[in-house]
């Protein structure tokens, strides 16, 4: 489960990225907090418009970011970006702690960090491909997300435990002291053992090859659209857990912090159990979108906090099951030369969508109530699972037999060939 960690770079990196995830996670507690409780009246749509504009950025800035990633050093490019990171957290701490905050400074520093994090996005996730050799690469990838879902474990707590004590400012200020952490990871990086591919060549067309590759890979391209239906209306947990905790459950800030963390015990399980496979497969995905909707639809009949708790570990746990297997299988199978640019399509449709679904599913929260906006996350989840369906039948050959009166699900012999095949294949034939 923990194979990577036998690289010595990896265990720098992962020391480093496990206090900022932490960090990241305190302040996008804060945030909607304040948002929802402070500079608004519960108004979830606020919210969903922060979100539009801290993740829009991925989607607008697509043929930009993706190029950075494949053509710069990816070190360089990291700790440039971290160390924005940090200075706009420590802007928005100061504007909040001295009790300037308005409701518009809250909306440029999301789009100024929405702007970072589009070029932060596909380096950090191509990264890793330079900390482990390739056959642990899904490994690596489970783990990064096994720390970032840990630290929602922890960061959400302690930041609605100090928002009520001393204030957001103060969960704003150490956020940006925690990219201290990650900063000096990477400049303690042993240069000399990173696997450094070759950069791609700069050639005219080169900001759409990525498109071109993607457009001649249907296993991709399913994956894009299962990402696209849930990172746009199933992946808004910020609005439905603030929404639900304060006007269904009326609860506070530290009940808030706690949902988030809770629901972080099952994305942890889910990215561990992804780590022990040996192999991202593309059944898990098709399994881990039915059993989000399933999730989402659980959660919004919970009567009570403590059950509505409970359904959100089921969340958790399939969430993460599917954006793994998700992001492992576009990057093992991708060729290299083209990773970045694939996978910076990819982040911009797994957070591009945001600015479309997060105002629509607050206008939801706002219009019909919270329940009705995790319905929302439900349906999406059963969209993805069958576009999953359609593409088993198409491309894998999927069929259903009765033996008796139970039913079981078959691939085509030669699709069963090929989907050992596609783990191997370096690369789909470019055109330029």
């Amino acid at each position: 489960m923990f194979r990577s960690l036998a690289g010595v770079n990896y265990r720098i990196w992962a020391a480093g990225a496990i206090v900022s995830n932490v960090g990241t996670w305190m302040q996008r507690t804060a945030q909607d907090w304040i948002v929802l409780t402070q500079l608004t009246h519960n108004n979830a749509s606020a919210v969903g418009f922060v979100m539009a504009l801290q993740f829009g950025p991925q989607l607008l800035l697509l043929p930009v970011t993706g190029w950075a990633a494949d053509h710069l050093d990816r070190r360089k490019l990291l700790m440039a970006t971290q160390g924005a990171m940090g200075a706009l957290g420590l802007g928005l701490g100061i504007l909040t702690v001295t009790g300037m905050v308005q409701l518009w400074h809250v909306y440029l520093f999301a789009l100024l960090l929405g702007v970072v994090a589009a070029f932060d996005a596909p380096a950090r996730q191509t990264f890793v491909s330079e900390l482990v050799a390739g056959p642990n690469l899904s490994n690596a990838v489970a783990l990064n997300s096994a720390s970032f879902n840990a630290a929602r474990l922890i960061g959400p707590a302690v930041a609605g435990l100090l928002t009520a004590a001393v204030g957001a400012g103060w969960v704003f200020l150490i956020n940006a002291a925690t990219f201290g952490a990650v900063l000096l990871s990477l400049a303690t990086l042993r240069r000399e053992q990173l696997y450094r591919a070759e950069r791609a060549k700069r050639t005219r067309g080169g900001l759409i090859d990525g498109f071109r590759y993607v457009r001649r890979r249907p296993d991709i391209l399913v994956i894009l659209v299962m990402v696209f239906l849930i990172g746009t209306f199933g992946l808004n947990f910020p609005i439905f857990i603030s929404t639900m905790s304060v006007t269904v459950f009326h609860q506070g800030a530290g009940e808030y912090g706690l949902l988030s963390s809770i629901m972080a015990v099952g994305s942890v399980v889910g990215a561990l159990l992804s780590a022990r496979r040996d192999r991202p497969r593309v059944s898990l995905l098709f399994a881990g979108a039915a059993f989000f909707g399933f999730g989402c639809a659980l959660a919004a009949v919970m009567p009570t906090y403590w059950l509505f708790a409970l359904a959100l570990i089921v969340i958790g746990v399939s969430s993460q099951t599917l954006m793994t297997t998700a992001n492992g299988t576009v990057q093992m199978t991708t060729d290299p030369l083209l990773r970045g640019r694939v996978m910076a399509i990819y982040m911009a449709i797994f957070m591009g969508g945001t600015p479309v679904g997060a105002p629509i599913v607050g206008w939801v929260a706002d219009t019909f109530g919270p329940r009705w906006a995790m319905g929302v996350g439900a349906a999406s989840g059963f969209a993805a699972a069958l576009v999953g369906v359609f593409y088993l039948i198409r491309y894998r050959g999927l069929r259903v037999r009765f033996a008796g009166i139970k039913p079981s699900f078959v691939l085509a012999p030669r699709e069963v060939v090929r989907e050992e095949l596609v783990e191997t294949e370096a690369t789909v034939t470019r055109t330029s």
